[in-house]
């Protein structure tokens, strides 16, 4: 390992490290951690897919046995003519059981159309985190970057005073013209209007960020450095092709949708079930019979046997389901297709916009030492009189353009990273080590309720997940002393 490398490698350590040991400041993997457990979107992604487990134990249910009783009494109020004989009153019960045996496949292939939909919600929850975790990721760079500019304008409000300060005096004594002192009046007006601007700002970032994780931003330190980049755009295209969660719901959509297709054709095949019957009456007592002073007050029977359905014509309402299905099958084909399209551009773009913002950064970061020596020798030169205000005035504006263009370069440049792993399919909790203990698994829930067919077993009653944001005070545009003075 070269000394270069082994520094480098030193360096992220040590920001790791930074990254996890500070307990009074905020990292971006302890953020986006906050916001695993407790983001809403999150958990009602997570309920939604807990809602779509639960189509599987509902299309196994149509293939189970169905037994059901019924209970009733009747009293005579009004007898029929002739009807003497006619029992007053009675008690009935009756108990059914019917039993498919077979369905043409409908049972069958809706279990499985059942599941792979569990698979393609799966895939949906994956893409749904790695959305807000690149959300939280670019609320988390704005703090910084918009703390940053904050800081920049001040330092530029605070070196305009005193530029003000030394051109009216400069003035008294004759030195310099009521144009320099203008000149520098009007410079230090629109730098007070843009740190209105820049701290308007910082505070929506903010807020946006305690709308995402949940709390304020607190002190947030320089994120770590993003594993796993591509070193090619085709690299990272073919990854995402592999990988990607939206790629996989959609193929899996597609194959659910052939499964409707066969569940609709199994309308015009016959279908067989079994039954059996019990009934028990009791007359109570009020039951009469000819030539019989005490006949049987109750009565029983049994029945079983069985059903076959041979469907002959249905209107056409079969054909219908069936070509509306195979349409929607189609739809899902071409769906596929679109979000597939969707990916390989956005990977693209990703990396188009990673790779520019490197370079931007390189370029600002020349720019920005630039700037700040010909500001000193403006300065310099302004001194012995060879420099007007106006050229110190114009150093000072660019070197402020410079420094806010290279934190916007270094923000954007992580976003952009951040985005590329997150369509290549990796920017998820499993993915970004996070420390919030056990992963959510949709798994537990899946094969927890699968199988269920008693129909008594509820779960409780929900709660909520997700944490409120009401009691978090409104932000304001407060920044640490010396902060970012140095981008």
């Amino acid at each position: 390992m070269t000394a270069q490398v082994f520094l480098r490698h030193s360096a992220a350590t040590v920001l790791l490290l930074l990254n996890t040991g500070m307990a009074s400041a905020e990292t971006l993997q302890g953020a986006l951690a906050k916001a695993y457990r407790s983001n809403p979107t999150l958990t009602g992604t997570r309920a939604q897919q807990r809602a779509t487990d639960e189509n599987v134990p509902l299309r196994k249910a149509d293939g189970r046995p169905d037994l059901a009783t019924t209970a009733e009494f009747q009293e005579l109020v009004v007898k029929p003519a002739r009807s003497f004989l006619a029992p007053d009153r009675s008690l009935a019960g009756t108990a059914t059981v019917s039993v498919p045996i077979y369905q043409g496949g409908a049972v069958r292939n809706g279990v499985k159309a059942a599941k792979v939909r569990v698979e393609a919600g799966q895939a949906n929850l994956r893409g749904t985190e790695a959305s807000i975790f690149a959300r939280i990721v670019g609320a988390y760079m704005d703090v910084i970057r918009d703390s940053a500019i904050v800081s920049f304008n001040m330092a530029n409000v605070n070196a305009l005073e005193v530029n003000l300060q030394a051109s009216s005096d400069r003035f008294e004594v004759g030195d310099l013209t009521r144009t320099d002192v203008a000149q520098s009046e009007s410079r230090l007006a629109l730098a007070r209007s843009d740190l209105q601007t820049a701290q308007a700002n910082l505070i929506t970032s903010r807020e946006n960020y305690i709308a995402l994780v949940g709390d304020a931003p607190d002190d947030l330190q320089p994120p770590p450095p993003l594993p796993g980049l591509p070193a090619s755009t085709e690299t990272a295209v073919q990854v995402a092709l592999a990988d990607n969660p939206d790629i996989i719901a959609a193929r899996k959509l597609r194959e659910a949708a052939r499964y409707d297709v066969k569940v609709a054709k199994a309308a015009v095949l016959p279908t067989l079930s079994g039954f059996a019957q019990g009934s028990y009456t009791h007359y109570l007592g009020s039951l009469r019979e000819a030539g019989n002073p005490d006949p049987s007050q109750t009565n029983k029977q049994v029945v079983a046997g069985a059903t076959l359905r041979l469907p002959l014509y249905q209107g056409g309402r079969p054909a219908a389901q069936v070509r509306q299905n195979q349409a929607v099958e189609a739809q899902s084909i071409e769906q596929e297709i679109e979000v597939e399209r969707s990916i390989i551009a956005q990977t693209r773009s990703a990396y188009a916009s990673w790779q520019a913002s490197l370079q931007s950064i390189q370029s600002n970061q020349k720019a920005v030492e630039a700037a700040n020596l010909s500001l000193e020798g403006v300065r310099a030169e302004n001194s012995v009189g060879s420099r007007t205000i106006l050229d110190i005035l114009n150093a000072e504006q660019e070197a402020l353009n410079a420094k806010v263009q290279l934190v916007s370069a270094r923000r954007n440049a992580y976003v952009a990273g951040f985005s590329l792993l997150a369509a290549m399919g990796h920017a998820e909790a499993d993915d970004l080590s996070l420390e919030t203990g056990v992963l959510y698994n949709p798994m537990v829930n899946y094969e927890r309720v699968k199988d269920k067919w008693f129909d008594w077993d509820f779960d409780p009653a929900p709660r909520p997940q997700a944490t409120r944001t009401v009691d978090t005070p409104a932000q304001n545009a407060n920044v640490p002393a010396g902060l970012a003075q140095q981008p």
